[in-house]
């Protein structure tokens, strides 16, 4: 397993960590989300974020144009990852908690890259517990596959012996906008504070 999450990292640093060139014109331009900008996106913002077809938790079949009607939080996950996503998915609930009292309305939304397992009732149960505005995301492994590619997502699940397989994936959460599209991406360290301070000054802003 450890190799799966190395050759993952690995992954993740070359799909969104190598647009310095493109951080720099964006800070020196006239965007007005500068001063909220805290990541680096190779290829620029327009790079992350595009049409998908998926199944949400109650069996329907969306798009993006269903499910990103209003600011999101896009996490990509599974329900039975045993630490890292209900530390990531709780975070991001918290966030959507200290945004309502700022009176911004974000939906989070939970992408699975386990199929497999994660059936739209399993992930209704997820969602359920995890915070009431939750949207939870599956499909086939070809729609998760696509979808997962529009995001620059990399993940890899571990030989599957038996039900008990863990899938190694990576663990940012991206800021989109229905008119915008990708705003920002936030690292699992950020604080939910801190994270929600960074996303009320792109809605603050738009």
């Amino acid at each position: 397993m450890t190799r799966v999450y190395a050759a993952v990292a690995v992954g993740a640093v070359a799909a969104l960590l190598g647009g310095t060139a493109w951080y720099v014109s964006a800070r020196n331009s006239a965007d007005p989300f500068a001063p909220c900008r805290s990541s680096v996106v190779a290829g620029g913002s327009g790079a992350i974020g595009g049409p998908f077809t998926l199944i949400d938790q109650t069996g329907t079949s969306v798009t993006e144009k269903d499910v990103l009607t209003k600011p999101s939080l896009v996490y990509f996950g599974y329900t039975f990852c045993p630490d890292v996503c209900p530390v990531d998915t709780v975070r991001n609930a918290e966030v959507i908690d200290i945004l309502d009292e700022m009176g911004h309305d974000v939906t989070p939304v939970f992408v699975t890259v386990d199929p497999g397992r994660d059936t739209p009732e399993v992930l209704a149960d997820y969602a359920e517990h995890i915070h009431p505005k939750m949207i939870g995301l599956t499909g086939s492994p070809e729609q998760i596959a696509a979808a997962a590619k529009a995001y620059r997502v990399v993940y890899q699940a571990e030989e599957k012996k038996d039900d008990y397989y863990l899938v190694g994936h990576m663990t940012f959460t991206y800021l989109m906008d229905p008119e915008k599209g990708f705003l920002d991406f936030f690292r699992r360290e950020i604080p939910a504070d801190q994270m929600a301070t960074q996303v009320a000054c792109f809605l603050e802003n738009s």
